[in-house]
């Protein structure tokens, strides 16, 4: 079915949720790093969840296509469309209730995830997702992605850390309200095919989160590793020694920490030289994490998996260690990546993933930073021109078909916590499962059959008009 663009249908917006709508700002038009871009927008800022299903309803009966906006810190091109109705949450921030009791927090899909970690922390619990854009990211958004982050080891991805939701269905129903039962087997849990959907097949408009009490005894680490593999050696004498205790376990790579001595040199890095492979381990125990974590260092430095390490001994040097992982993305976006890849694979194939990798793109003239949650087989793996060399002179669709290939060939995930978006909707449908793919499109015919939920992202819109939802 073809949809019209929104500006045709803004009177009959407007009469459904008055003093919600206007012109789209750029900054509602563009993910960050400016490779999708719409030339322009009507955007609607509801303020309750009725309004938000006086606005799809009214969209599901002038046909206009609905693209649901949080934080705007996607990568994949997800929450940018031309011609449809921009719905943004920055109204609905509500903290609703909290509840130490249940370990409980509710609240409205526009909640900045640094916001609920606070009123958690404020009654003595701890909101467990942590990612480097918590001051921004929103938690519709974080579910509509079904975001990991550094915790992921320990406490799961947002769908392990909602206990229900509230959400519009592409008529326009409201779908209860966001439940707090921990065990409820009355049908399909439509949460959980919600969550991790990109507001394709329908919009949450509040959740209830899972609370956890805060470790007592936290202690984090960077220790130098001789190699990815010696790292997968070093997360098992962990969770040998410490169990559920290991919060978070990101490996390193030193060209990033290259990166950021080239471009942020005020940035004090924890060992000198920088090492080629480091990780950065976080216990989290009732009592004496400290001793724990020396004591995980010290076998596994006799077993020659450890190197040189920085315990820190303060929550300051805790957060300077954090600070450097974090910052990581920044050098990357100095050096300007060829092509970025959130992928993963089981995580017993994360060095055959680095070693092959390097192996097929050797003398392509390219520069592999391999970085992030080796907890959870969840790597950052990014490429870069080679010193001297402009991103002119590659085939960035090439690279990816490599390491993608790959990808593919160990059993892994071209999107492992970024989501599919717009980005790789195409390749998905392409080189994805096809009975996965077969039981995606009935679902989505099913609850969304004039494809106005967010076309284009997740699925290829069935005769993409040309131009439309292209990258910039």
């Amino acid at each position: 079915m073809t949809l019209r663009p929104a500006e045709e249908a803004r009177a009959s917006l407007e009469a459904a949720a008055p003093g919600t709508l206007s012109t789209a700002e750029p900054r509602h038009l563009e993910e960050p790093r400016g490779r999708w871009r719409a030339a322009s927008g009507l955007l609607a800022r509801p303020r309750s969840t009725a309004e938000v299903a006086a606005l799809v309803r009214t969209c599901a009966r002038e046909r206009v296509g609905i693209v649901p906006l949080g934080g705007g810190t996607g990568l994949v091109g997800g929450q940018v469309a031309e011609g449809c109705l921009i719905l943004s949450f920055e109204r609905m921030t509500a903290i609703r209730e909290i509840s130490r009791t249940e370990d409980l927090l509710i609240c409205e899909a526009g909640a900045i995830l640094s916001d609920v970690q606070a009123a958690a922390e404020a009654e003595g619990r701890l909101f467990p997702l942590s990612l480097a854009s918590k001051g921004s990211a929103r938690i519709g958004g974080l579910l509509a992605a079904n975001a990991g982050g550094v915790n992921v080891l320990r406490w799961g991805n947002m769908r392990d850390l909602a206990v229900g939701v509230e959400a519009v269905l592409p008529d326009g129903t409201v779908l209860g309200g966001p439940g707090r039962l921990r065990k409820d087997n009355a049908g399909y849990d439509i949460r959980h095919l919600l969550i991790g959907a990109e507001g394709t097949l329908g919009i949450v408009t509040a959740a209830s989160l899972r609370l956890v009490p805060p470790p007592a005894s936290v202690a984090t680490a960077w220790i130098a590793v001789p190699s990815p593999e010696a790292a997968l050696k070093l997360l098992g004498i962990a969770r040998d020694r410490a169990g559920e205790g290991v919060s978070a376990f990101e490996l390193i790579s030193g060209v990033g920490l290259g990166f950021l001595a080239e471009h942020l040199p005020d940035l004090r890095q924890p060992l000198a030289p920088a090492p080629d492979w480091s990780v950065l381990i976080e216990l989290g125990l009732p009592s004496a994490a400290e001793d724990a974590l020396a004591g995980i260092y010290e076998a596994a430095a006799e077993a020659g998996l450890a190197g040189e390490a920085v315990l820190a001994a303060s929550e300051a040097q805790r957060a300077a260690l954090w600070d450097v992982r974090e910052s990581i993305p920044l050098g990357n976006r100095a050096v300007g990546a060829l092509a970025s890849h959130d992928i993963s694979v089981p995580l017993g194939m994360v060095p055959e993933m680095i070693a092959e990798g390097v192996r097929r793109l050797e003398g392509r003239g390219v520069r592999l930073n391999a970085f992030g949650h080796l907890g959870d087989g969840n790597l950052h793996y990014n490429l870069f021109p080679a010193r001297g060399r402009a991103r002119g002179d590659y085939d960035a669709e090439a690279l990816t078909g490599i390491v993608h290939g790959l990808v593919r060939e160990l059993g892994g995930s071209i999107a492992a916590e970024h989501g599919v978006g717009r980005l790789k909707a195409a390749e998905l449908a392409a080189t994805g499962d096809p009975g996965k793919l077969a039981a995606m499109r009935a679902v989505k015919a099913a609850l969304d059959p004039a494809g106005i939920m967010n076309p284009g992202a997740v699925l290829p819109r069935r005769a993409e008009p040309p131009g439309r939802g292209r990258p910039a």
